[in-house]
């Protein structure tokens, strides 16, 4: 009887720590994968940023470039008048 009792309790025990250790593996992967998710959106918001930011500098020296032909344009009428 106490082999009985001893015997079921290791089975048991086994058991208990092997479903542990199945559901610790699958909640570490679920977290790899949301972190990849997390890293792959990172990466997608870094990239619009950026593109974001090239515009922004093109328009910026397209800017820049009408006000100096503008400023070229009146010192050329300014000079004619005189």
């Amino acid at each position: 009887m106490k082999k009985v009792f001893l015997s079921s309790l290791l089975m048991l025990a086994l058991s208990v720590s092997f479903v542990s250790c199945r559901d610790a593996e699958n909640k570490s992967n679920d977290a790899m994968e949301e972190s990849e998710d997390a890293m792959d959106d990172a990466g997608d918001k870094l990239k619009e940023v950026g593109d974001d930011i090239q515009d922004g500098a093109e328009e910026a020296a397209d800017d820049v470039e009408d006000a100096l032909d503008d400023a070229g344009d009146a010192i050329e009428d300014a000079v004619d008048d005189n």
